[in-house]
């Protein structure tokens, strides 16, 4: 039980510097001392390397960055960085791979309130927008910073992407799940999109209906 445990504490926060111990931890827990030294030891300037290239409909090696990355947050930044690249598909994937870390670890973002609204307020392209929409609700953000993802996020409903438009209506769902005063309005837009959205908005909405107009009754 204390070994099982020990595995599932191990990270890279604790990867040994002194050789000798790399070398017994090696030879206790291989897969796992093996998988943390490679992250560990992958050079910063890499992570963005790994994002380039390939089918513009695939990920790539997002999931891979984004594992890499969790188990060494000072990477964070440079992966962040990737979010303004003149590559889109760099700009896509570090986007996606920011995103699913970002969800258990939410306060990552923070030193870049500023700047993530600002991308988001210029972003064009549909898998930054979409992406960007999931990850802003998890900002801490004053009452004029929430009125303005508010009226970016009605913008987004505009795009041509479906997706972009979904993650959209969850994202208002979410603002007015934190904020009572803009959840009947949000209510009124979910409804529309049952009415009048594409198949994956319909879904989705109806399942946000069913959140906020709960929260509702309960105030």
């Amino acid at each position: 039980m204390a070994k099982q445990r020990d595995r599932l504490d191990l990270s890279v926060s604790c990867w040994p510097t002194n050789r000798l111990e790399q070398a017994r931890c090696t030879q206790q827990f291989p897969d796992d001392c093996a998988e943390t030294a490679y992250h560990s030891s992958m050079p910063r300037t890499k992570i963005i390397g790994l994002l380039k290239g390939g089918d513009g409909r695939s990920i790539g090696r997002a999931d891979e960055v984004a594992a890499a990355v969790s188990k060494n947050l000072a990477m964070f930044p440079v992966l962040m960085k990737g979010l303004w690249s003149e590559d889109p598909l760099v700009r896509m994937r570090a986007a996606d791979a920011t995103e699913k870390i970002t969800r258990s670890n939410p306060d990552l973002l923070r030193p870049y309130r500023r700047e993530l609204l600002g991308l988001m307020a210029e972003a064009q392209q549909q898998e930054l927008r979409w992406h960007l929409a999931a990850m802003v609700p998890r900002l801490e953000l004053d009452s004029k910073e929430r009125e303005l993802v508010r009226s970016l996020l009605n913008s987004y409903l505009e795009d041509r992407s479906s997706i972009v438009k979904t993650f959209a209506l969850q994202a208002l769902a979410d603002l007015a799940a934190q904020q009572s005063s803009i959840r009947p309005g949000v209510i009124e837009i979910l409804r529309q999109a049952v009415r009048n959205g594409t198949p994956a908005m319909k879904a989705r909405s109806r399942r946000l209906l069913l959140k906020l107009e709960h929260a509702r009754t309960k105030t």
